[in-house]
């Protein structure tokens, strides 16, 4: 459901990442661009809604209203949303996706 809200609200460079294993907050990370805070803010807030109105329970919103950065924490799903270059500067992928490259390498048995 958040990978299909961020698709209809033009959500761009769309990323998950599997936390299993690697932390106890969450079961997914999701990670997505705006081309501006304006839509960065508007995307976070529909998806916001549309989980609240599914039932999956309450979300917490930081970073609103500058919007360069937006966290959404819905429980089993953490969804960051930046504008391009504020995601860039801090390139969270990298940081979440350690040892996934070991399992590329390994053919995924790792």
């Amino acid at each position: 459901m958040v990978m299909q809200q961020l698709d209809e609200d033009q959500a761009q460079d769309i990323v998950t990442i599997d936390l299993d294993g690697k932390s106890s907050m969450a079961d997914h990370m999701v990670i997505a661009s705006g081309r501006s805070t304006r839509q960065v803010a508007s995307i976070a807030q529909k998806l916001a809604e549309k989980i609240k109105q599914d039932g999956y329970g309450p979300v917490r919103l930081e970073g609103l209203p500058a919007a360069d950065w937006v966290v959404l924490d819905a429980g089993d799903v953490v969804v960051h949303l930046f504008r391009p270059e504020v995601r860039s500067f801090y390139n969270i992928e990298r940081m979440w996706s350690f040892g996934d490259e070991d399992k590329m390498a390994a053919g995924g048995n790792a």
